[in-house]
């Protein structure tokens, strides 16, 4: 059994302040409506300027001193076979400089925490900032079972 498998490495980064999260309204099917922001790690990138450079990139905004608060990961599949796995290391910052720009990716929102229920979040949002914001828990992962996707929180 080989212990190495293909791996794509992720970022997502939560920024917030007073009681507002900014969120992207992601335009990609794969992946649509209110989301954190977050991108690809580059080559021989660290995973901390990796958040940097996306929350710039995406955002407009320059983080200072984020902090990892913990992982999600997910298979990746081709056909009926898995293939590797995704590895999203999950940021969180509320030191910040600059202006919010909206990307290609989507536009940028401030979105009061007690309003999420009523914005078109991500299918998953819910238990990705649980596993952000809860301090006894650091891991989200989906499982597949029987070609059925469940998340498992750690």
């Amino acid at each position: 059994m080989s212990r190495t498998e293909n791996v794509e490495l992720t970022v997502l980064c939560l920024i917030h302040k007073n009681n507002e999260y900014l969120l992207q309204d992601r335009v990609k099917k794969d992946w649509k409506g209110f989301t954190l922001p977050g991108g690809h790690v580059e080559s021989g990138e660290s995973i901390v300027d990796a958040v940097i450079r996306e929350m710039k990139e995406e955002t407009g905004l320059t983080i200072l001193n984020p902090k990892l608060c913990g992982l999600k990961q997910f298979p990746i599949i081709s056909g009926e076979k898995q293939e590797g796995r995704y590895l999203v290391f999950l940021f969180i910052a509320d030191e910040f400089m600059g202006e919010v720009v909206s990307s290609e990716e989507g536009a940028m929102h401030w979105v009061d925490k007690d309003d999420l229920s009523s914005v078109n979040i991500v299918n998953d949002l819910t238990e990705l900032l649980q596993v952000m914001l809860d301090e006894n828990l650091s891991e989200f992962q989906y499982v597949v079972d029987e070609d059925k996707w469940k998340v498992v929180l750690k």
